[in-house]
C-alpha cells in the first residue's frame, strides 16, 4: 500500500495530485500534438517543436525559465483555436494518447484514497480542456487545471488562471475552504520542485518519480519517494506512422545529439 488508509472519525481530507509526470508519464499537453496536427490546429512546425519540447520535459531539464517560455509558446499557439474543435479531437483521442501514458501505482493510489473516503483532487497547469476529460477517465473528484480566456468560442491567448506553482496552492487553499478539506491531514503527490509549494501545504507530501531538486528537498525534509515503473506500452501492429512522426522522430534525435554535445563541451 503506497499510503495510509483514514481511521474512522478522521477529519475529511482530500489527496491533490499533480498530473503530468506523476498520474501520466508524459506531458498531457504535448501529447496531443500529433491530434491537434490531424485536425489542422497547428502545423507540422509546432509538432517538431513540441517534440522537442516533449524531449527536454521529460528528461527533467525544463527549469522554471523555460516552463515560463513553454506556457508563452502554447498561450500563443492556440490563439483563435476553436474551442469545441479542441474538446472534440480530445474526447476521439483521449483513450489511445493518454490511457497508455498512465502509471498504473497512480491508479492504486487514487483507488486506496477513494475506498479511505477521501476526495481525489488531479491539480495540473495544463488546459483545462485536457486535464478535466483525463479527471473524468480516472475518477477523479475534482480537477485545478489552466483556464483560456474564450470570446466568441475561441480562445483569445490570454490565460484566466494559471495553475502553476504557487498558484497551485491558492487554488487548493480556496477548493479546501469551500469543500471543508483539512489541508494537514491531506495528501499531496508530485515530480517537481515547481510543486514544493503545493506538497509543503499539506500534512502527507509526497515526491513521485521526483526531479533532482525535489529529491533533494525530500530526502532533507522526511518526505516519502515513490518511483514509478514506466507504463507498458500497447503493441503497435498494423499501424502506419504519417509522415509527420518521422519528423517527430528527428526532432528528438536531434535534441539528444545537442545534449550530449553540449555536456562534451562542458566536460572539456
Amino acid at each position: 500500500m503506497l499510503g495510509p488508509m483514514a481511521h474512522p472519525g478522521a477529519a475529511r481530507s482530500a489527496a491533490f495530485f499533480d498530473l503530468d509526470k506523476t498520474i501520466l508519464a508524459r506531458s498531457s499537453t504535448l501529447a496531443f500534438s500529433r491530434p491537434f496536427y490531424a485536425g489542422g490546429l497547428i502545423n507540422r512546425r509546432t509538432v517538431l517543436r513540441s517534440a522537442y519540447a516533449q524531449f527536454v520535459y521529460l528528461l527533467g531539464g525544463a527549469d522554471h525559465d523555460q516552463m515560463e517560455r513553454m506556457r508563452e509558446y502554447i498561450s500563443a499557439m492556440c490563439t483563435g483555436w476553436d474551442v469545441a474543435t479542441v474538446k472534440a479531437i480530445v474526447a476521439d483521442t483521449l483513450d489511445h494518447i493518454v490511457r497508455p501514458m498512465i502509471h498504473t501505482e497512480a491508479v492504486e493510489l487514487i483507488a486506496q484514497h477513494h475506498a479511505a473516503g477521501r476526495d481525489v483532487v488531479i491539480v495540473s497547469s495544463s488546459g483545462a480542456e485536457v486535464v478535466e476529460p483525463i479527471g473524468a477517465m480516472l475518477g477523479a473528484d475534482k480537477v485545478i487545471a489552466t483556464r483560456m480566456v474564450v470570446a466568441d468560442g475561441k480562445y483569445t491567448g490570454e490565460i484566466a488562471e494559471y495553475a502553476y506553482g504557487p498558484n497551485k496552492v491558492t487554488a487548493i487553499e480556496a477548493l479546501a475552504a469551500a469543500e471543508g478539506y483539512d489541508l494537514a491531514t491531506s495528501y499531496g503527490y508530485s515530480d517537481s520542485i515547481t510543486d514544493e509549494p503545493l506538497l509543503a501545504a499539506v500534512g502527507h507530501p509526497f515526491a513521485v518519480n521526483p526531479d533532482k531538486a525535489l529529491r533533494r528537498i525530500a530526502v532533507e525534509r522526511g518526505w516519502p519517494v515513490l518511483d514509478f515503473a514506466e507504463p507498458q506500452q500497447p503493441p503497435r501492429t498494423g499501424v502506419r506512422r504519417p509522415a509527420v512522426a518521422a519528423g517527430v522522430v528527428a526532432a528528438v534525435a536531434a535534441g539528444a545529439l545537442l545534449l550530449a554535445s553540449r555536456r562534451r563541451s562542458r566536460s572539456t
